[in-house]
């Protein structure tokens, strides 16, 4: 995680909360009961604001669905019972998505919160910006950028469904020409498979990211240089 002032050239880098897929998110106090189509779970909110662990015969990350019904990419739903109504969360995996490894692993804050605009580099069909969505709710926005066309047609027909989703089908080392589609946000999460990702990141942060804002950076060292090891790749990317 990174702060960024955009009185200063923005810089590259920033913790990146790499989080293994082992391990529990702690919940918080408070919580709703109800059934995942079978055994009874207990759902609470996790420490992180807009997360939530889903207790039961194994222990789950999840999110509020934001489209009830409707699933993503085949993912668990669980309904839970909340004051009488019908409350439905789902499944967050952290095989499928960086940042649900991240919050599994530990990572003290992601600054994704309900109401947060994010901008979101790498976003793929959309499997981690759907759960983003749910967060950050119908008062938040994430402007998803996508290079490819296959899977853009998937974040394009998911965006349909999800009011808070602006995809954008277009090369994230061009930030300049999606100027007139994206405001200033709080947050910016980069997810590119490019030799430049911690420069991508850097010149999308200095055109969108608010004064005092951060961003988070998914490092793939094998894209940057594969024949060093990891931990020299990532040592020569943060300053």
């Amino acid at each position: 995680m990174g702060k960024f002032n955009n009185d200063e050239r923005g810089g590259r880098g920033g913790d990146r909360g790499r989080g293994g897929p082992r391990g529990r998110g702690r919940g918080g106090p408070g919580g709703a009961r109800g059934f995942a189509r079978g055994p009874k779970v207990f759902v609470q909110p996790h420490r992180l604001p807009g997360v939530f662990v889903a207790r039961g015969a194994q222990d789950s990350l999840v999110t509020k669905n934001m489209v009830p019904g409707e699933s993503v990419y085949n993912e668990k739903r669980i309904s839970v019972e909340v004051n009488s109504e019908k409350v439905e969360y789902r499944v967050w995996n952290p095989y499928r998505s960086k940042i649900a490894a991240a919050v599994v692993g530990g990572i003290s804050e992601t600054a994704v919160v309900p109401g947060s605009r994010v901008l979101y580099l790498g976003a793929a069909s959309g499997t981690t910006v759907s759960h983003v969505s749910d967060i950050i709710g119908p008062t938040g926005v994430v402007y998803a950028v996508e290079f490819s066309h296959r899977v853009g047609r998937d974040l394009v027909n998911m965006a349909k469904k999800r009011t808070n989703i602006i995809p954008i089908i277009h090369d994230a080392r061009k930030p300049h020409d999606y100027r007139f589609l994206v405001g200033m946000v709080d947050v910016v999460f980069a997810d590119v498979a490019q030799p430049d990702q911690a420069r991508i990141i850097s010149e999308n942060a200095h055109l969108y990211l608010k004064n005092g804002g951060k961003f988070l950076i998914s490092l793939k060292a094998n894209c940057i240089d594969s024949t060093n090891a990891p931990e020299v790749v990532f040592a020569n990317e943060v300053f």
